[in-house]
């Protein structure tokens, strides 16, 4: 999307609004916000290609399955904190969101869908994102129970409930579990059975890749979030610290890349692109510190964090994939 065509608007009632099932299928997508799914099945990719390496197998009926569940629970997430921030008034005072990447998808606030509907979609998703899980369950036994309930929980709790961990400054790293490590962990283990210390370290890159895209999106939504309640990191911690902090995201990611490299879990030239992937990262966090006051910058840089998350995952599983073929001499 050009940057000229993001602005602090929101989706038109006229596009999506009517009742055939074509219009009702695109009004349903619409409000899970696909254009973030692959921070869902991204993860799932390389949590698989992990466990292929392992196991020296793919069984592609439980990736399909692990894939399914994964992104309806991404998808009713999404929806449910749409409902929370609506009903805490986050989404109706937000004048300076970046649309459509920020400041929700605004059905609620346009109309097309209320409240109740809203809700409802999102618990059709989780529930969906069960029977997925039940599924897995009879295959690979109790141990996806412990997966499951977890993505389910921070991703209810992330924006609603007595909790609100979006709320308490802990968002992020909610955020960062929920689309990383817990994903990516899962994805390997069904593929393989073994979750060891080598997968965590793994995990860390998207992790903190997923982190860096939360914390440049909240930018927008500093003043609506401040004014709601919603203490978020950059509420917190100013335009200044979260550039600071995303930087500090986009680090730990090489860092976790350069010690698998030299565990010899990594191919040599694994941490070649995220160390490039730095140079478009120091330059959003140059976007992060102008803030909304320069809203086209700002928008570049939240698309650039956006591509630094896509390139990086599709490159880490690619790494490990090549393992297949080039195993490391030694190891």
């Amino acid at each position: 999307m050009p940057v000229d065509a993001v602005s602090a608007t929101g989706p038109s009632p006229e596009e999506y609004t009517g009742t055939s099932a074509k219009q009702t299928v695109k009004r349903l997508l619409q409000a899970t916000r696909p254009k973030f799914f692959p921070a869902s099945v991204l993860p799932v990719l390389a949590g698989t290609a992990w466990g292929v390496y392992v196991a020296g197998q793919f069984d592609i009926s439980i990736f399909c399955l692990a894939l399914l569940a994964t992104v309806c629970v991404h998808a009713g997430s999404n929806v449910l904190n749409d409902v929370g921030d609506d009903t805490n008034g986050t989404d109706q005072q937000n004048d300076e969101r970046i649309y459509p990447y920020t400041g929700g998808s605004r059905f609620i606030q346009a109309g097309i869908m209320d409240a109740a509907a809203m809700a409802r979609l999102g618990i059709s998703l989780l529930a969906v994102a069960a029977i997925a899980g039940v599924i897995l369950l009879i295959v690979k036994g109790p141990m996806i129970v412990l997966f499951g309930l977890t993505g389910v929980a921070l991703g209810v709790l992330y924006s609603v409930g007595p909790v609100r961990l979006s709320s308490i400054g802990l968002g992020e790293f909610t955020v960062a579990i929920a689309f990383g490590v817990l994903p990516i962990t899962g994805a390997a283990w069904l593929q393989s059975g073994i979750v060891d210390p080598a997968v965590l370290i793994y995990s860390i890159p998207i992790s903190a890749w997923v982190a860096a895209i939360i914390l440049i999106n909240e930018i927008p939504d500093v003043t609506a979030d401040g004014a709601s309640g919603k203490r978020t990191l950059p509420v917190r911690l100013g335009n200044a610290g979260t550039a600071s902090l995303y930087i500090a995201c986009h680090l730990i990611a090489v860092a976790a890349i350069v010690q698998l490299t030299a565990m010899r879990l990594l191919p040599l030239a694994a941490p070649l692109l995220p160390i490039i992937l730095m140079l478009p990262a120091l330059k959003a966090a140059a976007g992060i510190k102008a803030g909304v006051g320069d809203r086209n910058r700002l928008t570049r840089s939240i698309e650039s964090t956006l591509a630094i998350h896509t390139l990086g995952s599709l490159w880490l599983g690619g790494c490990v994939l090549s393992m297949l073929w080039w195993p490391i001499q030694g190891v």
